[in-house]
C-alpha cells in the first residue's frame, strides 16, 4: 500500500520514561504520531489517512494567515512590488499555511532516532524567491526537539518564517480535563476574516492564560504574542503528568485553537493546537517575527515538547 503523506520515518529512542517513538511523513514533514512510554503525545492518524486541519504538518514560509493573500515586498532598492498569493482559505478568502502543506520532501539524513527532511520553496505566484529549507526532527530523552534551517537560494533578499500545527494530548486522557498554560502577555484582536487588526495586553481578559484553564472552558483560535523564549504552553493532566511546549528566541508568538469538529474525536471531544510561530498572523503585511534573508544567508530556529510523566 501506498501511503497518502508518502514515506514513513519512524524515529525510536529509550528514555527514562520509556520508550520514545515518533512518524514523520514525506508530506509536508508532518508529525504523524508521536508518543512516549506508550503515551501518545499528539493526535495520531492511519497511515492510510490524511492529516486533517493542517494536522502536524509545517508552515512556510509564512505560518498563519495572509490577508487576501495580498502583500506588499520592498526590494533592497526600495522599489515595491504588489504581490497576490494563491487562495487556499476560501472560507475567509485568505492565504493560509505556506506554500509546503501538499509538499514532497526529501531524505536528507537518518539516524534511530533523528530524521532530517529537505525540500526547496522555488519562485512561483506570489512568492517570487528561492529558498532551501530542511527540517530536522529528534527524540531526547524527554521529548522531540525540531530545528528548521532556511538558505535563501536566489540572488536578492527573501521573506521567511515558519511555524508548525501539532494537535496535542496526553495519551487517553479527555483533553476537555487537561489544564492549559500559556506563556505569553499579548492578545491579538481579530477581526471577521480572522486577521489581526489590533494587540492588546492579556491582563484581566479571558485571553489571559498564564493561570492555568480548563480546555473544556475555552472556545478559542486566538493568536499571542511575547510569549517565550523557553516555555511557551503547558499541559497538565489530573494525574500530574506534562507536556511543554518551548521554543528559542525565534519563538515569540503561539496560535491557540480549540477544534471541537475534529473528525477522528468523538462528539463532544476536542483537538487542542498549540501552533509554535517566529512570526504572527499576517506577517507578510506586518513585517513583525519575518527573517529577511540576504543572498546566501542562513537562519535556523528550533522549537520542542518536553513531557513528564506523573509520579
Amino acid at each position: 500500500m501506498r501511503a497518502p503523506t508518502g514515506e514513513q520515518y519512524e524515529l525510536i529512542r529509550t528514555t527514562p520514561a520509556g520508550p520514545a517513538r515518533a512518524v514523520i511523513t514525506q508530506l509536508a514533514a508532518g508529525i504523524r504520531e508521536f508518543q512516549i512510554g506508550g503515551v501518545d503525545l499528539v493526535e495520531p492518524f492511519e497511515v492510510t489517512g490524511s492529516p486533517q486541519s493542517a494536522q502536524g504538518i509545517v508552515l512556510s514560509p509564512w505560518p498563519n494567515r495572509v490577508r487576501d493573500g495580498k502583500w506588499t515586498w520592498r526590494g533592497a532598492d526600495g522599489t515595491e512590488t504588489k504581490l497576490q498569493l494563491p487562495l487556499t482559505e476560501p472560507a475567509y478568502g485568505n492565504a493560509s499555511h505556506g506554500l509546503l502543506r501538499f509538499t514532497s520532501y526529501e531524505l536528507a539524513d537518518k539516524g534511530a532516532d533523528f530524521v532530517e527532511l529537505q525540500v526547496t520553496i522555488y519562485p512561483q505566484n506570489g512568492y517570487p524567491f528561492l529558498v532551501d529549507t530542511r527540517v530536522r526532527y529528534e527524540l531526547t530523552d524527554d521529548g522531540l526537539t525540531v530545528t528548521h534551517t532556511f538558505a535563501n537560494g536566489g540572488e536578492t533578499d527573501a521573506p521567511v518564517a515558519v511555524g508548525a500545527h501539532p494537535y496535542f494530548r496526553l495519551g487517553e486522557v479527555d483533553t476537555n480535563e487537561l489544564l492549559l498554560t500559556v506563556h505569553a502577555t499579548t492578545h491579538y484582536e481579530l477581526d471577521e476574516k480572522m486577521i489581526p487588526v489590533g494587540s492588546t495586553p492579556v491582563d484581566g481578559t479571558r485571553f489571559d492564560l498564564r493561570t492555568p484553564q480548563r480546555v473544556g472552558s475555552l472556545t478559542l483560535n486566538e493568536g499571542y504574542a511575547d510569549a517565550g523564549p523557553g516555555e511557551l504552553a503547558q499541559l497538565t493532566a489530573p494525574d500530574g503528568s506534562s507536556l511543554v511546549l518551548w521554543g528559542d528566541e525565534a519563538y515569540r508568538f503561539v496560535q491557540v485553537y480549540t477544534h471541537r469538529s475534529f473528525a477522528s474525536l468523538p462528539e463532544g471531544g476536542v483537538a487542542l493546537a498549540l501552533e509554535p510561530m517566529t512570526a504572527p498572523t499576517d506577517a507578510f503585511n506586518s513585517g513583525v517575527g519575518v527573517q529577511r534573508l540576504a543572498p546566501h544567508e542562513t537562519w535556523s530556529a528550533t522549537w520542542g515538547v518536553r513531557y513528564t510523566p506523573a509520579a
